[in-house]
């Protein structure tokens, strides 16, 4: 396929296109639109890992605290439908107006959130937030397929990880001080007034060189209807699915059934044909996407419960542990990022994820007290090095194998997959977690933990985690169409 250029409503010279091919990200020609969408990585990534830190606190104080997991599975449900919708509008009318409404929803959220005296408008606000996340995570890929040609996407794919390493270390502790010293609303109320300086930068560049639909004639307003119906289908059941998960009730298989029934037929008809048998090409590079984010932030999600309940870490040291996989995910993003390295991508993504499954399996070893508890660092380290190296390569790979009317969708589909699949395996480990013991588990102390700890409540989530893992490996062979 051919790279697809930047547009341009000005007449360029040759000489200035020629200029334009030597530059890199941060060159003359891309700089502040590079400068500006970095920006919205990372306010949104700061948001996302500062967030955790005030939530307990903002429960409480809303006396919400039964309410506690819907202020996180609402942003994720509202954000599917955000992601679907985005797609649509973008290769329509171009990444401009979702990026820009995204943005705004975005920051309305964080308004609500912050200012709310309830819990359920709390919850309305995560939700909100959710919507604006969906509409700019798919924008901005479309703006990296229209705006930068296809020799500069795998460097502005590895400054997007590289925007999530500084808040992936500083922004637990500067939510934690700020909620101490300020109070946990000042976490939500002070990220909308940083959006400006992005929005200054990026959109008059977005404006100029990705606006409007790919082809001239193509008509503005012709959305999809049913690829809409089934976004709301999909957000719908990822909630139902979800509020099953977290209540073991036998009641509760009534609401799982029903999300089922919306969800899978959404899924199959939002995701490219072939993806779940995954098919060479587009739907293998999908799969591989939710694969590779569900089976490890699943199992990341268990590391601090483990080593504060079965090693007696406090909570700031378990944080630690996974502190260094933020600067080993950027390495991998850069590397993948290397010209050297374009013919080998497929080769390295199959590295990438066996360094995951190596990663996942030994995690619960320190289950065993004779092995040091740093191993989980070590091992998180290389697992963080491996998504990198596949993540942003399957960014990549997506815009290369898409035609430039059709980066919007597939774009959402990448998204829905990754999402789609931290919602289904979270929500599948959780539950095993729990039928295994894992409440009481939770509950203990690294005084009691050696002879009444339940080891097989955490090998049932990082085990099959594992196996998941090396499924993606396996479908890494089969992303080159023949």
């Amino acid at each position: 396929m051919t790279a697809l250029e930047p547009r341009d409503a000005a007449v360029v010279t040759e000489s200035a296109e020629t200029d334009a091919d030597r530059e890199g990200v941060l060159g003359r020609s891309y700089r502040a639109l590079s400068v500006g969408i970095v920006s919205v990585v990372l306010l949104i990534a700061f948001e996302a890992t500062a967030v955790g830190t005030a939530m307990p606190v903002a429960a409480r104080e809303l006396h919400g605290v039964a309410l506690y997991a819907f202020a996180f599975s609402g942003y994720f449900t509202t954000s599917l439908f955000g992601m679907v919708f985005s797609g649509q509008w973008s290769d329509r009318r171009g990444p401009l107006g979702p990026l820009s409404a995204g943005i705004a929803g975005f920051a309305t959220g964080l308004v609500i959130a912050g200012t709310a005296q309830a819990m359920w408008v709390f919850i309305l606000g995560r939700a909100v937030q959710g919507l604006g996340g969906g509409l700019v995570i798919v924008a901005l890929y479309v703006v990296v397929g229209r705006a930068y040609p296809e020799r500069l996407r795998p460097a502005i794919m590895a400054a997007f990880a590289a925007g999530w390493v500084v808040p992936s270390i500083v922004g637990p502790l500067a939510s934690g001080a700020v909620t101490e010293h300020l109070g946990w609303r000042w976490v939500f109320l002070g990220i909308p007034v940083l959006v400006v300086l992005p929005l200054a930068l990026a959109l008059p560049q977005i404006r100029r060189r990705a606006s409007g639909p790919v082809q001239a004639d193509q008509a503005a307003g012709s959305f999809d209807r049913r690829r809409i119906r089934l976004a709301l289908g999909i957000s719908l059941g990822a909630g139902l699915l979800q509020y099953a998960a977290q209540d073991l009730r036998p009641l509760a298989v009534l609401p799982g059934l029903a999300g089922a029934a919306l969800l899978v037929p959404a899924v199959l008809g939002l995701l490219p044909r072939g993806t779940y048998r995954a098919a060479r090409g587009l739907p293998s590079v999908v799969l591989l996407r939710g694969l590779s984010a569900g089976s490890f932030i699943a199992a990341e999600s268990f590391v601090p419960l483990m080593l504060v309940t079965q090693r007696g870490l406090s909570p700031m040291l378990a944080g630690f542990s996974l502190a260094a996989g933020g600067l080993t995910w950027a390495l991998g993003s850069f590397l993948q990022s290397r010209p050297r390295m374009a013919p080998y991508r497929e080769r390295l993504m199959t590295v990438g994820m066996l360094l995951v499954a190596a990663a996942v399996a030994t995690a619960p070893s320190v289950l065993v007290h004779a092995v040091p508890v740093w191993t989980v660092a070590v091992a998180w380290a290389f697992g963080s090095l491996g998504m990198g190296l596949v993540i942003s390569s399957t960014s990549v790979l997506l815009l290369r194998l898409s035609a430039p009317e059709e980066a919007g969708a597939n774009s959402a589909a990448l998204q829905i997959s990754d999402a789609l699949s931290n919602v289904v395996l979270l929500a599948a480990t959780g539950a095993a977690f729990a039928a295994l013991g894992g409440g009481s588990t939770a509950a203990a102390t690294a005084a009691t933990a050696g002879g009444g700890t339940r080891s097989a409540a955490f090998a049932a989530v990082f085990l099959p985690m594992a196996g998941v893992a090396l499924i993606g490996a396996w479908v890494t062979r089969r992303l080159r169409e023949r």
